[in-house]
């Protein structure tokens, strides 16, 4: 009798990419004639970016060109979670931008739910802020991956360990 397989669905993004994509943003911002004598930064911290510029102008391209950055380095954009902006000291707006990692149960329980109804002979698995999806048929399995990257759903999802 042959082993089930299967695969785990995330919600991740790697941490160097967008370290990558920030640096590039920096340089490109630091080269811009459109932001010659300007204060725009952004400070990357454990959860969360935080941007910093002269005024919302500034403020909106330096968003659009994270965001152009990011996708160059196959980052999805459904993981930066963009706050207001907001008035900073020394006439200076400040917007934090969180990053989303990982599935909430409420999240899980829905991607569970959907690939038993869609799929009934596979088995979810909640495992965390995980999704372990397993199946006699790889086809199967191959058939609720391509379902779920047809889904929009409103954070990025990877397909690991697929085995």
């Amino acid at each position: 009798m042959a082993a089930d397989s299967s695969f785990d669905i995330v919600s991740d993004f790697d941490q160097q990419e967008l370290v990558n994509a920030l640096d590039q943003a920096r340089r490109e911002i630091a080269t811009r004639y459109d932001f010659k004598g300007s204060k725009v930064a952004f400070e990357l911290g454990k959860d969360a970016i935080v941007l910093v510029a002269d005024d919302e102008y500034r403020a909106g391209t330096a968003k659009d060109l994270l965001e152009s950055k990011a996708v160059r380095r196959n980052l999805s954009l459904k993981i930066f979670d963009w706050g207001k902006i907001e008035p900073a000291g020394g006439s200076t707006v400040r917007q934090e931008v969180k990053l989303k990692r990982g599935l909430t149960s409420e999240q899980a329980k829905e991607l569970s739910k959907h690939v038993r109804e869609a799929f009934p002979k596979t088995k979810p698995a909640i495992q965390g802020d995980a999704v372990r999806v397993s199946a006699k048929s790889r086809d199967e399995l191959q058939a609720v991956i391509a379902d779920l990257k047809a889904l929009d759903y409103p954070v990025a999802l990877q397909f690991t360990n697929y085995r």
